[in-house]
């Protein structure tokens, strides 16, 4: 299954226990055939939010795909922590690694075009000017691995149980207000709304459940229930199926031979190996020893000091392991510090700022990082939907909209970072955060920041995992030279979602992914309304009714022009008003193999494709020697 960098995103944050709570009773669907839309619409073979489609509806392949790749071979990968279900539907539990590799969706994405969705299970989609509603015919043989038919029944089944099992897709799917069979072959989704440019594409991309299997019973007679974990391997219409697994430790996945998709035009030269293995490890430690013993195949490096350090080992030199980067040209991203604006302490705006003042980024760079990195200066980092310099032409129209509702400094200052390049910058810097908490209210008293009533100020920094512990560690003491009281508490994952989930922290480290067409999405991360919902991404717990505004503007923008406009209003706005503190980025992934694996000549714009579009090379693993088993 392929899924667009925001989708994935969405998608990762549901299986980890981070997506949005509900917000509203998910609309009921209905399997009762209803009047096809009055008015009639022409059927798409794809559909993009950036204009025309790249390919017509005659296109043999993507052409970034070596369509007479070979079939064969396994690809090795590494999980953290452990496993308990095959439900990828209910948010309880610890998801299997690669659970989408079994399923299909209506439409699949293009990885050389930007938010353009050509049909899989559905051979065309088609909605009216006003996007208000958007029909799909689905393809006639299209099939489970049982052989049965995919259905409208299966659409609509699906929709149901997902919005009613899984708050993240229930708000993601709030507008959807009804969802019907109307026709043999066609399901129709009708909006609360016309003007949502997005709302068509984005059903597309729901996964699409068997309703027959889930709605029987197992091996031993017992009724399946979707609304619970299960180990049973579920039925699945996509390119792989479970094959074998151990509870907790390694799930495997097979290449299905008369997949019926095969042979269509989004999936030649794609989904090459015949066998796809995930194998879980206790952390990150014991995963990288694990990658140097020839465990598993495949690795993305997130640590820098990793990069730098750790891959002087024999495979590496004698060529059998390579490193390389992949330049990400998909994405955006926002990797920030977060307080949590929903305690007193957080919500005056000088107070945030000051905390940026105390971060010496150029420090951590280079004693933690290696100087890797770039300081953050947008949420929309390395794309061009990022704020620079002053507004102007359209994006200052549309700030002059909320004009009364944002800083000055909106319309009068380039947003920058402190720069920390030397000892007397840091203690410059140090000296401004300290005039900031002058003016908030606070002041020294014993070497201890308080409050006018006296009270302490005090952070307590929550983390799941060791890295993160050394990047807190290295703020910490910026924040005590300011008279406040930092403790950094490192907890388990389970209770870090926990916690995360019920707001139950002072400051986090989080992370946004922004695809280059945002949309609805954002009212997810900045919107006032999730900021009172329980497992949002509104983490810090931003209410601002001109980001609210701004919002909206993004999400029923016209033309890519006012898109790009409208971004980058909403993204100076938050700028400025110092909701976060911006961390670091890499506009890299850096990755490590085992040199048995083969690609197209020219990789897809957007992304490496690994292992979709790649192939065992049985050459060069003749070289590299047969994995331990």
């Amino acid at each position: 299954m392929r899924l667009s960098a925001r989708r994935f995103a969405f998608a990762l944050a549901l299986v980890l226990g981070t997506a949005p709570a509900l917000a509203q009773q998910a609309p009921a669907a209905s399997e009762t055939p209803a009047a096809a839309p009055a008015a009639s619409a022409p059927f798409r073979f794809a559909t993009s939010l950036m204009g025309q489609p790249k390919y017509p509806p005659d296109f043999k392949h993507f052409d970034y795909v070596n369509p007479n790749a070979p079939k064969g071979g396994l690809v090795r990968f590494a999980e953290s922590g452990t496993f308990d279900s095959f439900n990828a539907i209910v948010p309880r539990g610890a998801v299997s690694a690669g659970i989408g590799l079994i399923y299909d969706t209506l439409t699949t994405q293009s990885r050389d075009e930007v938010a353009t969705a050509y049909g899989l299970i559905a051979e065309g989609l088609s909605y009216p000017e006003d996007f208000s509603s958007v029909t799909y015919r689905l393809r006639a043989d299209a099939r489970w691995h049982d052989g049965k038919p995919i259905t409208p029944e299966d659409v609509v089944w699906s929709f149901d149980v997902i919005t009613k099992n899984s708050p993240g897709q229930a708000f993601y799917y709030r507008h959807v207000k009804d969802v019907q069979k109307t026709g043999e072959r066609e399901v129709t989704f009708t909006f609360d709304q016309g003007g949502n440019r997005e709302l068509p594409q984005i059903v597309g991309e729901m996964l699409v459940l068997p309703k027959h299997w889930w709605t029987g019973t197992d091996g031993a007679g017992k009724a399946r229930d979707i609304t619970q974990g299960t180990l049973e391997p579920p039925l699945g219409s996509g390119a792989y199926r479970i094959k074998s697994f151990v509870p907790g430790r390694s799930v495997s996945y097979e290449r299905v031979k008369d997949y019926w998709a095969k042979d269509l035009p989004v999936n030649v030269g794609a989904n090459n190996f015949d066998d796809i293995r995930y194998e879980y490890f206790r952390d990150d430690t014991v995963e990288l020893e694990a990658f140097k013993a020839d465990q598993y195949d495949f690795r993305v490096e997130t640590s820098a000091k990793n990069w730098a350090t750790a891959y002087d080992f024999p495979a590496k030199a004698d060529g059998r392991v390579i490193l390389e980067t992949f330049e990400n040209k998909a994405s955006g991203v926002m990797q920030a510090f977060v307080p949590n604006l929903r305690r007193a302490k957080f919500q005056d705006q000088r107070v945030r700022r000051a905390l940026n003042y105390a971060l010496d980024f150029e420090s951590m760079n280079h004693t933690l990082f290696f100087d890797q990195y770039t300081r953050i200066n947008s949420y929309f980092s390395g794309t061009e939907l990022a704020s620079s310099g002053l507004p102007t032409g359209m994006e200052l129209e549309i700030l002059n909209t909320v004009k009364d509702k944002v800083p000055p400094e909106v319309f009068t200052k380039p947003f920058t970072n402190p720069v920390n390049k030397a000892e007397d910058g840091r203690r410059a810097n140090l000296r401004a955060a300290s005039e900031l908490l002058k003016q908030a209210g606070y002041q020294v008293k014993g070497k201890q920041l308080v409050d006018a009533k006296g009270e302490p100020f005090t952070i307590e920094i929550l983390i799941n995992s060791p890295p993160f512990e050394r990047v807190a560690l290295f703020y910490k003491p910026g924040l005590e030279r300011l008279g406040i009281a930092v403790s950094v508490r490192m907890v388990d994952s389970s209770q870090y979602i926990n916690r995360v989930r019920a707001r139950d922290f002072d400051m986090i480290i989080a992370a946004w992914g922004q695809s280059l067409s945002p949309g609805n999405e954002q009212r997810d991360s900045w919107g006032s309304e999730s900021a009172k919902r329980e497992g949002s991404r509104n983490y810090a717990g931003i209410a601002n009714p001109a980001v609210d505004a701004l919002i909206d503007k993004v999400i029923y923008a016209r033309s890519r022009e006012e898109l790009v406009a409208s971004t980058q209003a909403l993204d100076r706005v938050l700028l400025w008003n110092d909701y976060v503190v911006p961390a670091w980025t890499l506009r890299y992934t850096r990755t490590a193999r085992w040199d048995r694996f083969s690609r197209p000549e020219t990789l897809p714009r957007y992304s490496y494709e690994f292992p979709t579009i790649w192939w065992w090379d049985a050459a060069k693993a003749a070289k590299v020697g047969a994995p331990p088993q």
